[in-house]
């Protein structure tokens, strides 16, 4: 999701001028919180993820979070991290940034996030293990979501091992992060590997 239109993110001052006060611009918004600050034209909004958001801007949201969580301190912070609801997408997660500070130029805070936007621009992955960790669970989570019938006759762990099983047997079209939501496998492969596995190996295709 992006609420920027912004090219040269390496300008930092032609950005600003761009992104100071963008929410102003929202089709059919109110920014409550807007009313109570003075210098509410000197902030931007960016929403990094919705309610159909996939594991790669949960991830990227995450990084972004982690790395301007230092600006949303103290009692005047220069972000702050925000839900807002709308009827099409359900809530919206982002932050607030003051983009320019009351001496008139550019707050560090800026300055951070539009680092973070250049190097989404050259990379669409802030940081490929926290995606791939999400890839997994995910994968994981669809194999169990398959095989909630069996749930209290497989023992822990067994989704972790279908996963190598399919692995090591070059069965990657299982284990391949499918649509941004993780890797899926329909029942009949799943069930091949748990009985080769001997995890249940009395289990029925079709039961």
């Amino acid at each position: 999701m992006t609420t920027t239109t912004t090219k040269d993110w390496g300008d930092v001052a032609a950005a600003a001028a761009e992104l100071a006060g963008n929410w102003q611009r929202f089709d059919g918004f109110v920014w409550f919180r807007g009313n109570d600050l003075s210098d509410a034209a000197n902030w931007m909004i960016f929403y990094t993820s919705n309610a159909q958001s996939g594991l790669l801007e949960e991830s990227n949201q995450k990084v972004m979070a982690d790395r301007l969580r230092r600006f949303s301190e103290g009692d005047d912070p220069d972000i702050v991290f925000e839900e807002h609801s709308h009827w099409v997408v359900g809530h919206m997660d982002g932050f607030s940034v003051r983009v320019v500070g009351p001496d008139g130029t550019v707050t560090d805070a800026f300055r951070e996030f539009c680092d973070i936007q250049e190097a989404l621009d050259g990379y669409p992955v802030l940081d490929d293990q926290d995606y791939g960790d999400r890839e997994y669970e995910a994968t994981l989570t669809n194999y169990r979501n398959e095989m909630w019938k069996q749930k209290d006759e497989l023992p822990e762990g067994w989704a972790g091992e279908v996963y190598d099983w399919f692995e090591q047997r070059g069965h990657q079209e299982y284990v391949e992060n499918c649509d941004d939501r993780g890797g899926y496998a329909p029942r009949e492969p799943i069930t091949e590997a748990l009985t080769d596995l001997g995890l249940l190996p009395r289990i029925v295709v079709g039961k």
